[in-house]
């Protein structure tokens, strides 16, 4: 009443059929973002000092979309932050600085600091708005959408993305308001 070595084998050569035919076949159809660990598994870093630092006033980037030469840039400009000057006391400049730059593109595994770095061809800009790959990635949207009330900037990403706070900004999660 056992199970006989012909069953086993059977079974074994179709599970094996399965595994290797048919998900090459499903991989096709994976958005290319959609496998991203980074954020499907949200096992990208964040620092409570940071979160609650820099979104009193804007949202909080996470740290994978700039390299560590632009964090840097924007922490030695805090008096000027984009024209608003930023004042810290030394220590949470110090811990805002060591995790944006500990946990910057060049230290993510994300697909999407891999290509913002590739874009980059080693350029430091201050704006995630001003790497080639957003630029890229948002070539196709009139500069009408992100004057919108509801927008605000091209800087707003969570307008849109509505899984950007958990670091994704997969286009199957864009709702672009009116």
């Amino acid at each position: 009443m056992g199970i006989t070595m012909k069953k086993l084998k059977h079974k074994f050569i179709t599970l094996f059929f399965a595994l290797f035919t048919l998900t090459p076949f499903f991989l096709l159809f994976a958005d290319d973002n959609s496998c991203d660990d980074v954020y499907k598994k949200n096992k990208y870093k964040t620092n409570e000092t940071y979160i609650n630092e820099c979104s009193s006033c804007h949202f909080a980037y996470q740290a994978f979309l700039l390299p560590s030469n632009s964090w840097k840039k924007v922490i030695l400009n805090l008096s000027s932050h984009f024209d608003v000057e930023v004042i810290l006391d030394q220590e949470t400049e110090n811990i805002i600085r060591e995790y944006l730059i500990s946990n910057s593109a060049e230290h993510s595994s994300s697909k999407v600091a891999i290509k913002i770095l590739k874009s980059l061809a080693g350029d430091s800009p201050l704006r995630i708005t001003e790497t080639p790959y957003f630029k890229e990635e948002h070539h196709e949207i009139n500069s009408n959408v992100f004057n919108r009330s509801s927008i605000g900037s091209k800087s707003n990403c969570i307008a849109c993305h509505t899984t950007a706070k958990q670091g994704n900004y997969d286009d199957d999660f864009i709702n672009i308001q009116e």
